[in-house]
């Protein structure tokens, strides 16, 4: 819903529990007038009449209040925009007017040859905010040009909410006080990163379903910053967009133009509870394609065989992985080239005709004869130095002439701004999705951009943001040709997830950790901003041999990885036939509850520190909850768990037990769930009467 005023110069967007609203004033300035609950546009006008605070000689009365800051004039706060063209550096806009488009307000300015449109669109209580740049004269050198400026109310004491890490411990919630100054978050690695997605959230005084919370999430897949500033008088603005310092995001010839990412706002009241639903919901409903349909249980082949692989042995496995109700199954890498290791091979994407004589088609068809889907691993941004892609193309990386080509996982980076890279890549990937009946793309990226550089182009930061656009584009093209295939975003683990990269496929592996008790934490983190439905979790070996060699049981690793989109990922062939069978009793029972846990509602009834944790999902009538005891402590009894968004006054069955459960009981008093010791775990299904 969007409110103009008669004048032309305020607007109101209402969802439909919140509303936004900005004013131009007759001297051209953007400012903010309102985020948070639902107003009328006679309040925004109301808020538009006030006069600004007046200021000593050494502050500026626009400082925190404008929607979108630009450099120049009377501002001293960090600008969204920075251009610089030969005579001068900064922005002097004038308004020229605003047009509504499918629900999208734009507010267009212009500053001599350069327009700047401001694109503003509510999608339920989400604000998707972009910022598009057309020059029509001389080059324009774009230092910067975020998405969006946030603008939060006068409060006490924000606390700030960020989710960091590092590769196999990634999105860790962390919360903070706010101090004076500026906090930034970002990645200056090429791809989103391990270290920090590339969301915030503030409030004051919340708890998990209780009071407001402001959040910000970047749809960008490579570098990015955000910045959130502590004003000196105690206004808060969250500022951010794609690239991490002000060196130079892009130039701008001539008739060129360009369109920011997504930086997507949400207010809520509801706590942090109610802030991830209503993103979840978003990404479900607007970014996430097919969200409605549940994704499959997979079987991975990776930790079973690593690089020595062979037809003969991926049979062997399917067929133990469709006996245990397996639905998608997927050949890793060392299935294409010389890939023996993973010191060649990268880039030659045709299969090694002596693992698999026939290609792909014999062992996909074998596949698909058990009844499940073919899947694959790929990852098609990196090169091998030796492989025969590059021995004929050592021009296509990324690198600094002079300079030593720096390898990681050795490997290097293919240049996806050059347009003969995305050809080859297409004819690649196209090729290969055409031989064979492939149902699903593991697409990984495990490397971050070093000596990022491209001699022949006369501003090598192009390739920063052209990669991503490249990638983006890719994408779309794969999808558009094979409807059929589903795509997993991989980047060693969580390296790539974002809103970006989120629109164009269809789950993202979260990380390379699989200890079902370190994957708590990293899942409650992810599920501040994501859904279940895109979360990959995998049931892997125990000990876990990836990281600490850890110990659980095969109930606690199945449960743990039931919180999301259910994998598999051990040595199926060392698994005895007791194992096996449990095995397949977990699937079964995931597949009953998949439709609430990968599309239901979630709530987090206890956070993963050091005890009782656990989360429950919330569909129609049907209520399921996961929980885990890490440690039971001097034998003192586990407590109740407290259940949320049920009817106080319908009854509840115990799925399992038959047990009868009073709404108002389980939502005041708790439910008991059994658990002892230690690394103990169980599901309850509920369903109302």
């Amino acid at each position: 819903m969007l409110d103009i005023s008669e004048d032309g110069r305020t607007w109101v967007l209402s969802g439909p529990a919140s509303s936004y609203a900005v004013h131009v004033t007759d001297r051209d300035e953007l400012l903010h007038l309102h985020w948070g609950p639902r107003i009328g546009l006679a309040d925004a006008e109301a808020l538009a009449v006030r006069p600004l605070p007046d200021y000593w000689p050494f502050e500026s009365p626009l400082d925190g209040r404008e929607d979108y800051p630009v450099e120049g004039g009377p501002r001293f706060v960090r600008p969204a925009l920075s251009l610089r063209t030969g005579e001068r550096r900064g922005t002097e806009w004038a308004y020229q007017g605003h047009d509504t488009e499918a629900g999208e307000l734009r507010l267009r300015f212009r500053d001599g040859d350069l327009a700047v449109t401001l694109h503003y669109r509510m999608r339920d209580d989400v604000i998707e905010r972009r910022v598009t740049l057309e020059n029509h004269g001389p080059a324009v050198e774009v230092l910067r040009a975020d998405s969006a400026t946030w603008t939060l109310p006068d409060r006490d004491s924000w606390r700030l909410s960020q989710l960091h890490g590092r590769w196999g411990a990634e999105s860790r919630l962390e919360r903070s006080l706010l101090t004076h100054g500026e906090k930034v978050i970002g990645s200056r690695r090429g791809h989103t990163s391990h270290q920090h997605l590339p969301w915030v959230a503030l409030d004051t005084d919340a708890t998990e379903e209780r009071g407001e919370v402001y959040g910000c999430a970047l749809g960008w897949s490579g570098s990015w910053r955000i910045a959130v500033a502590q004003l000196p008088d105690a206004r808060v603005q969250i500022t951010g967009g794609a690239g991490y310092d002000d060196s130079g995001l892009l130039t701008l010839g001539t008739g060129e133009s360009y369109t920011t990412p997504v930086f997507a706002g949400l207010w809520s009241d509801g706590g942090f509870g109610g802030a991830s639903r209503a993103w979840h919901a978003y990404q479900r409903t607007h970014v996430v394609p097919d969200a409605d349909q549940d994704r499959p249980v997979l079987f991975n082949s990776w930790e079973a065989t690593e690089f020595d692989i062979s037809e003969e042995q991926q049979r062997a496995l399917a067929e133990r992985a469709a006996a245990m109700g397996v639905e998608l199954f997927v050949v890793d890498d060392g299935w294409f080239g010389t890939r023996t290791s993973d010191r060649a091979g990268l880039g030659d994407w045709t299969p090694n005709p002596d693992r698999f004589p026939g290609g792909l088609g014999p062992l996909a068809d074998h596949v698909h004869g058990l009844g499940m889907q073919f899947g694959i691993w790929v990852e098609p941004e990196m090169v091998n130095p030796d492989s025969d892609l590059y021995r004929a193309h050592p021009d296509w990386v990324q690198y600094q002439p002079g300079r030593k080509r720096t390898e990681f996982r050795n490997q290097l980076v293919l240049n996806l701004a050059r347009e003969d890279v995305q050809e080859y890549l297409w004819e690649q990937l196209d090729g290969l999705l055409s031989s064979a009946p492939i149902d699903y793309v593991k697409w990984d990226f495990n490397r971050c951009f070093s000596d990022a550089g491209w001699p022949e182009d006369p501003y090598p930061q192009r390739l920063w943001v052209d990669h991503v656009r490249a990638l983006y584009a890719l994408l779309d093209r794969l999808r558009a040709a094979h409807p059929g295939v589903a795509f997993e975003s991989c980047s060693g683990g969580g390296g790539r997830i974002d809103l970006g990269v989120l629109s164009r496929t269809d789950q993202v592996w979260t990380s390379d950790n699989t200890d079902p008790l370190d994957r708590l934490a990293i899942q409650h983190g992810f599920s501040q901003i994501h859904p279940a439905r895109v979360m990959a979790a995998w049931v892997t070996d125990s000990p876990n041999a990836m990281l600490n060699h850890r110990a659980s049981s095969l109930r606690f690793r199945f449960v743990s990885a039931m919180a999301g989109v259910l994998g598999v990922g051990g040595d199926l062939t060392k698994w005895t036939e007791g194992e096996l069978a449990e095995a397949r009793d977990w699937v079964e029972l995931y597949k009953e509850i998949r439709p609430v846990v990968q599309r239901g509602d979630l709530y987090r009834l206890r956070a993963p520190e050091g005890g009782l944790s656990s989360v429950q999902y919330v569909l129609g009538d049907e209520t399921v909850v996961l929980a885990w005891l890490q440690a039971q402590r001097y034998g003192e009894p586990v407590p109740a768990l407290r259940l949320r968004g049920l009817d106080p006054s319908a009854t509840y069955e115990c799925l399992k037990t038959g047990e009868v459960h009073r709404g108002a009981v389980l939502l005041h008093h708790g439910l008991r769930v059994g658990l002892r010791g230690d690394l103990d775990a169980t599901i309850v299904r509920l369903k109302r009467k």
